[in-house]
């Protein structure tokens, strides 16, 4: 095991992937004979760096499948339907306890593994080549680079260490490794607190709003691959998570700045609301809602890979469309008499299969490979993230987090309009309207755990207290047979 994680981080620095991304803008080309020493001689071998980072980090195991499915699978909206240990059947039970366990390992491995890609390409830009490419360009990369790492030490922060709510980010975090590892021996890091590792995700996207571009020119890359927006969307859910809601609202107001619907980013790219949200999923996957979103063909190697794809995880429709890994659970947000039935998230969405009559996620239904865009954040969520930030700072009912929550449930069902009478009826509805909008994404047990809740039962899963093991993951045994200075949670 330790030779091939050798092998692993020995191989990031070349970052010689040949597989391709979507289309021309994110298809390295083969470069199998450059090493580290020309991997940054030209501006083409220098992008090349930068598509490898995004083919990392839309990885099956990370941000191409597994890390939405997970996010979701613990919480208690998806019943397990298979019992199969490499679908994540240990993650629904809440049980991954063994630091062995594949969820445990590949999730962390990947993420790690992106993270080291991009320490890789900022070293290399500041030795060869942001002289290659240019002051522009160069700025443009490493906005991107951060952005990334940014994401997968927030990501890793989720599942791996206690939420910043617990002991204000005084909690063991992660090893935080800023400069890239080219092979064996560099491995030993102590852990950093919780609050130090969101210091620097915060630190790295602040430098990516200062120097991404405004925008990338078309819509496809606009969703493909980090704007200046981008940036700030993710500082919105990152101060969430740290309930720094002060914060969430002067970064939200950058994109969002409308007192009133329709709200819509008025610099940088045109983000704002689709009018019709299975546009999003069903028909056009760059659309300027979705602010950042991972592009999948039927490349080999460029889709997230056998069991991986959110497709097959969430959908049973028909013999050929999805596995029927996780059902929706009818005691869960489809038990909930405050979504109406004529809601389009649940007549278009939510769909129930015919031989069994058991209720199915229908986000993802492109058939296999599995083709689907993998969201990562779009705008719907900045608009809750705002509408949750007012709502816990104003004793009143804020009536502009009011109008924000509005604005995404009347966008599904414009027969109903939320109403509030106290602040808590407000914080209420914005949560509801988290878990159905965002139902699938990802981020149901990032909001149980940022608040510090019971993770609650589904099925014949037991409810899990903050106190409890397992509340956490434990720490991958890779990074504690070759990290002298880990210690496990």
């Amino acid at each position: 095991m330790k030779n091939k994680i050798k092998i692993i981080i020995s191989l990031s620095f070349c970052l010689l992937m040949s597989v391709s991304c979507k289309k021309e803008y994110l298809t390295p080309v083969p470069q199998t004979s450059i090493t580290d020493i020309t991997s940054f001689d030209t501006p083409e071998r220098v992008l090349n760096q930068v598509r490898s980072i995004y083919q990392a980090l839309k990885n099956g195991n990370f941000y191409g499948g597994r890390f939405q499915v997970y996010g979701d699978i613990r919480a208690d909206d998806f019943i397990n339907e298979t019992t199969n240990g490499v679908t994540g059947f240990d993650v629904w039970n809440l049980n991954p306890l063994g630091t062995s366990q594949n969820s445990v390992k590949n999730l962390w491995s990947q993420a790690y593994y992106t993270i080291n890609l991009c320490n890789l390409f900022i070293d290399g830009m500041a030795a060869k080549g942001s002289v290659v490419v240019g002051t522009t360009l160069s700025a443009n990369y490493l906005g991107e680079a951060r952005m990334i790492r940014a994401l997968s030490y927030y990501s890793l922060l989720q599942l791996y260490a206690r939420p910043y709510a617990d002991g204000n980010g005084s909690k063991p975090g992660l090893p935080l490794r800023l400069t890239g590892i080219k092979g064996p021996g560099f491995s030993d890091l102590a852990r950093s607190t919780v609050a130090e590792v969101y210091t620097q995700i915060l630190s790295d996207l602040n430098f990516a709003e200062s120097n991404l571009p405004l925008t990338n020119g078309t819509d496809e890359l606009n969703t493909t691959r980090a704007h200046r927006n981008t940036a700030i969307a993710l500082k919105t859910r990152v101060y969430l998570s740290m309930q720094n809601y002060a914060s969430v609202i002067t970064e939200a107001n950058k994109i969002v700045p409308q007192s009133v619907a329709p709200f819509k980013a008025t610099s940088g790219v045109a983000d704002s609301l689709q009018p019709n949200i299975t546009t999003i999923f069903l028909t056009k996957y760059n659309t300027t809602e979705s602010i950042f979103s991972l592009p999948m063909t039927s490349n080999t190697g460029d889709n997230p890979g056998t069991q991986n794809q959110l497709g097959f995880y969430f959908v049973r429709n028909g013999s050929s469309l999805g596995a029927a890994e996780y059902s929706l659970n009818t005691s869960g947000i489809l038990a909930n008499t405050n979504w109406s039935a004529t809601d389009v998230r649940r007549t278009a969405l939510v769909y129930t299969n015919a031989t069994t009559t058991k209720k199915f996620l229908a986000k993802y239904q492109a058939p296999s490979p599995y083709l689907d865009y993998a969201p990562v954040i779009r705008y719907s969520e900045v608009l809750l993230n705002l509408a949750e930030a007012l709502a816990r700072t104003n004793a009143a009912v804020d009536a502009r987090g009011l109008a924000l929550v509005n604005a995404v449930r009347k966008r599904s069902d414009p027969a109903t309009t939320v109403v509030a009478a106290t602040q808590q009826d407000l914080i209420n509805a914005v949560m509801l309207e988290r878990r159905i909008e965002l139902l699938g994404e990802g981020l149901r047990n990032n909001d149980i755990m940022r608040l510090l809740q019971t993770i609650p039962a589904k099925g014949s899963v037991a409810a899990k207290a903050p106190s409890e093991t397992g509340y956490i993951w434990p720490i991958s045994s890779d990074e504690m047979s070759l990290n002298r200075l880990m210690t496990d949670n």
